[in-house]
């Protein structure tokens, strides 16, 4: 039984790397895909770790898996911010069909 529920955890967040992955490629801009890179890249490996945990459950294998998902989760979102910001603080331009640009206000 516990094979199988990691299983499944392990394959959603196969499929979520590969929509990440996906969406790296076909995004317009480096703010897209920053974003489609942080969500579901984050949420399919933390999937994926939760899955070994599950599979392994308290052995070395499955704690490491358990303490790797916070600091991955914690670590990604504040570097996808830290590129975001540093991107649009050295001057490159938002895709053309953006519809709003929150922080130009923030800037000023």
């Amino acid at each position: 039984m516990n094979d199988t529920i990691s299983l499944i955890f392990i394959v959603i967040g196969v499929v979520f790397d590969l929509f990440g992955c996906i969406g790296l490629i076909r995004l317009p801009d480096v703010y897209n895909r920053l974003q489609s890179a942080t969500k579901s890249v984050t949420l399919g490996t933390c999937s994926i770790l939760f899955g070994l945990f599950i599979k392994y459950g308290f052995s070395a294998i499955g704690m490491k898996a358990l303490i790797a998902i916070p600091l991955l989760f914690f670590a990604s979102t504040v570097a996808a911010h830290a590129l975001i910001r540093g991107s649009y603080k050295s001057g490159i331009k938002l895709w053309d069909k953006t519809v709003i640009d929150d922080y130009k206000d923030v800037q000023k």
